[in-house]
């Protein structure tokens, strides 16, 4: 089982639809599994009537999915971005501001990282360190 992650704390995975791997997508696609070494040029004029994509975190020191998550935004994707894996909940904010809309994680992960942790980072528009240096 996983947990999904908002602003709001932990939620059930309401996400129904198939999720099809990149390899495997086709032209009826409409929810993507990327996995963490995917350039987000390749889906350039792919992205429309893609309403969610999901991208692979396999170690919570590989921050290639928040490149990714950054790229697809300002590739204009405005649909549903997930981070799955392994974020750890000090890297909720990075997730938030590079794009992810949530985050899922094991079950495991959850139980060592409670959601008071999240909690405490969902502010994630505030406290980062540009705002400190202009303050």
């Amino acid at each position: 089982m996983t947990v999904i992650i908002t602003d709001r704390g932990f939620a059930p995975d309401d996400w129904t639809a198939p999720i099809t791997p990149l390899a495997e997508a086709g032209a009826e696609t409409t929810a993507l599994d990327l996995p963490n070494d995917t350039n987000p040029a390749t889906l350039a004029g792919r992205l429309e009537g893609i309403t969610f994509i999901r991208v692979d975190f396999p170690a919570a020191a590989d921050g290639r999915g928040y490149s990714i998550a950054r790229q697809l935004r300002l590739m204009g994707y405005t649909g549903r971005l997930r981070a799955r894996g392994h974020v750890i909940a000090d890297q909720y904010a990075m997730a938030r501001r590079s794009g992810f809309d949530e985050v899922e994680i094991s079950d495991t992960l959850a139980a060592r990282q409670p959601e008071a942790d999240w909690l405490f980072r969902a502010d994630w528009q505030a406290h980062d360190y540009q705002a400190r240096l202009r303050g």
